[in-house]
This record gives C-alpha cells, structure tokens and sequence, in this order.
C-alpha cells in the first residue's frame, strides 16, 4: 500500500519541528561554524552573510542567526552595516600590527603564567613534538601539520595559563589572526625560523625558566610581525 503524501499543514509542521529541535543546539554552535567558515577563508573578507540562507542551511531561526551575529560581532569577526546587513570583517595593515603587539604581551604572559603553574615534565610531550616530527614535517613542506602543532601549543599554553580572562581576550585575539597566521607559515623561511623559536621556548619552559620562556615568546611574536610588514602587500 502506497505512503499517503504529507498534506501542506503537515510539511510546515515537519519543518517546524526540525527548526525548533535545531534551534535547541547551544547558540556556540552556530558561532563556531561561522568562525571556522571565516578563519579558513571560506568566508575571505567583505563576503555578506544572509540571515535567510544561514536559517535555511542550519535549520534554525532567524532569531538565532540573528544571535550568531551578534557573537561574531563581538569577536570583531563580522560588522553590520546599515543598508547592507552583516559583513566580514576585512582588516587593514594598521589593526594587525596593534593586533602583533598586543599578541606580543599576552601570549607572552600565558607562556610564563604556563611556566610557572605547570610542572616542568609536563610540556615534555611537546617538547618532543618539536622536534624530529615537526623537523620532518616542515623539510616536506607539510605546513598543516606544523599549524596544528601550533594551534596545539597555543591551546596548551592558555590552558596552563589558568586564567579565564587571559584564555578569552586570546581567543578573541586568535580568531582574527587564524588566516593571517595560515599566510605567514607559507612564506619563504617563516615556519623553519618559527620552529626554531619555538623549539628555544620550549627548552625553556621545560626548564622551568619562566622569564627566559616569556621573553623568547615575545621575540617569536615580533618575528611575525617582522615578516608581515615585509610581505603585507601579499597578505592582505
């Protein structure tokens, strides 16, 4: 016996209960994708998100989308703009090197509030992974492998940190730099010169050398910096 087919009413009722079981996903849910989408450049600069295409993707309201918005918004990941809606943020030369700088003092003071919470032993583990893998890993030029590295210390390095103000202004910070950071590992010499240094930190931390690991971090950042004004044009 044939299915009896879904009478108007009943679609829209369908569609509704998929919209409110989607909608009972927490809201990071849809501000975690979107800032993926972002980072990675599926999303480049000045693209505009539609709430109504967003809504129909996900499944939910546009009230969350909506909501997204406004978290993205307060990550300076997204603006909204009159008459045009929301749009990717595009940044300009002078907002990366004050963001270089500010990154420069935080993630400098993670790396010795790290050093100094946590037992010497435990970054041995990374101490390794910096090594002869990663050694290997950039002499093929396997560059995602050494930027998970990276994103695998720096969320070693704030977790150690223990301290929740710290952890989001970093995380605030991160989510604006992840495509610069990608663009910077590419360049000629950047990720062999970024795994040396990171290698003297970690010796250092291992060592339990606090103002020697903050300080060799801080030289790290400053690198970056160094090789983004040389090569903004072809960043930006």
């Amino acid at each position: 016996m044939s299915k009896r087919p879904k009478t108007a009413a009943a679609s829209s009722s369908a569609k509704s209960a998929t919209r409110k079981k989607a909608d009972d996903n927490p809201p990071e849910f849809l501000i975690n994708v979107l800032r993926d989408r972002i980072a990675n450049h599926d999303l480049p600069p000045g693209s505009k998100l539609r709430e109504n295409s967003i809504s129909e993707e996900f499944g939910v309201s546009r009230a969350r989308v909506r909501e997204a918005f406004g978290g993205l918004e307060e990550r300076g990941l997204i603006e909204r703009i009159p008459n045009r809606g929301a749009v990717v943020t595009r940044l300009e030369a002078p907002q990366v090197f004050e963001l270089f700088a500010v990154r420069e003092v935080l993630e400098g003071l993670a790396v010795r509030l790290a050093t100094e919470n946590q037992p010497p032993e435990s970054w041995q583990d990374l101490v390794d992974l910096f090594d002869k893998p990663l050694e290997q890993a950039v002499n093929e030029n396997d560059l995602e492998f050494y930027i998970e590295a990276l994103a695998t210390l720096r969320t070693r390095m704030v977790i150690g940190a223990e301290s929740q103000t710290l952890e989001s202004l970093l995380d605030s910070i991160y989510d604006r730099t992840r495509v610069l950071i990608r663009r910077l590992v590419i360049l000629p010499g950047r990720a062999r010169q970024g795994l040396k240094e990171h290698r003297a930190m970690l010796a250092a931390m291992r060592a339990g050398d606090a103002e020697k690991a903050e300080q060799l971090k801080r030289a790290n950042i400053r690198g970056s910096r160094a090789t983004f004004d040389k090569f903004q044009k072809f960043i930006l």
